[in-house]
């Protein structure tokens, strides 16, 4: 590729590819995998993202929000979508553009249940969610024939019986995760015998695909993993992120001792200095946590350090000792040089929260 021109999120599809197929490799034959692409896929572009998978013969796809599942529907994506946290306000939309929803509390099941016979639908497939120690989305395992006693008399099938696993990166909570895995085997054994016939039962994510393969079941829910995070050193070393987020320099500055830079004086220079100003700021997803010193970014293979508070359109980095000239190409994160989970971690936050805050300003570009 070219030297970047302007800020560019450069989205590697030959290293999403590669991550499909490396988790793939962990599944059984027949366990089906499911590519979650809600968050803009992660802060990428979710409708290429979604694209892409789909030439892959990915068996699902999951979003957050109906209207993403819309995009995708608008896009031409013609897999199943399920719907992770639909709102009553959106379940008419959800059923003209063929998305499936998570069914999670009562309200919501009665809510779709009405709507499914008011529309006169047969079979339209669900998804019913239950809480296993996440607490944050879910039926309780006491709550299985109330919600099954609903469905026999509705125009809807259970399509799947899904979980989460609430700590599965972490193997200092084995114990509490196979507690949940055991709970979630008890309660699909009940609803298997109660209706009559098997739905797909999925529980894992990214982590719970590498650490837990006994809860594979019918299918995986794959979401960090997909964009090149494994959630550990070791898992992350057999992974590509797909996105690089470049930037370029705008201005050099000369700084002499005692004077500042940015808003609030928040640098003052003890020596003389040199800084760069570069073209991206809290506005395309560079927090403000990253400034003082906390974030960097990589010049010319060296790193610069974010002085000052982060502008919302700029952020300006010490180049003392970085060679370099205006115009030159800057690696935000991603590449050979930083990933974002190196820099997220440097101002004390995670991956996920760096890489799916990128504004949909800034400029993708896609590597095929």
């Amino acid at each position: 590729m070219p030297k970047a021109q302007e800020t560019v999120l450069e989205i590697d599809l030959n290293a999403l590819k590669h991550n499909v197929a490396h988790l793939k490799s962990k599944l059984q034959k027949n366990t089906k995998f499911l590519a979650v692409v809600k968050a803009f896929a992660y802060g990428s572009d979710a409708c290429e993202i979604a694209q892409f998978l789909e030439e892959l013969k990915i068996d699902y796809f999951a979003v957050a929000y109906v209207k993403e599942g819309i995009a995708l529907r608008k896009a031409g994506i013609r897999t199943p979508i399920l719907v992770l946290h639909p709102q009553t306000a959106s379940l008419t939309e959800l059923i003209e553009y063929d998305l499936e929803p998570s069914l999670y509390n009562a309200k919501i099941l009665s809510a779709f249940l009405d709507l499914a016979l008011a529309k006169n639908q047969k079979n339209y497939p669900v998804h019913i969610k239950f809480n296993t120690g996440l607490n944050r989305l879910g039926f309780w395992e006491n709550d299985v024939d109330y919600v099954l006693s609903k469905i026999k008399t509705s125009p809807v099938k259970i399509a799947s019986i899904f979980s989460h696993l609430a700590a599965s990166e972490d193997l200092n909570e084995k114990e509490f995760s196979l507690g949940q895995i055991e709970m979630f085997k008890t309660i699909t054994e009940q609803c298997i015998q109660k209706i009559g016939y098997r739905p797909m039962l999925h529980m894992c994510n990214t982590s719970g695909i590498l650490n837990y393969p006994e809860a594979h079941f019918d299918m995986v829910r794959c979401g960090i993993g997909l964009y090149g995070y494994g959630n550990s050193k070791t898992e992350s070393a057999n992974l590509k992120p797909i996105a690089t987020l470049k930037t370029i320099i705008s201005q050099i500055h000369s700084i002499e001792k005692g004077e500042s830079v940015g808003y609030n004086r928040a640098f003052k220079s003890e020596s003389i200095a040199k800084t760069a100003t570069l073209p991206i700021g809290h506005a395309d997803g560079i927090s403000r946590i990253y400034g003082n010193g906390k974030g960097f970014v990589t010049i010319n293979g060296q790193k610069a350090p974010i002085i000052g508070h982060v502008c919302m359109d700029m952020i300006m980095v010490n180049i003392t000792h970085v060679h370099c000239k205006e115009g030159d190409e800057v690696i935000v994160f991603g590449g050979q040089s930083t990933s974002a989970e190196a820099l997220a971690e440097a101002a004390g936050t995670i991956s996920y929260e760096l890489i799916t805050s990128i504004s949909q300003r800034v400029k993708r570009v896609l590597l095929k």
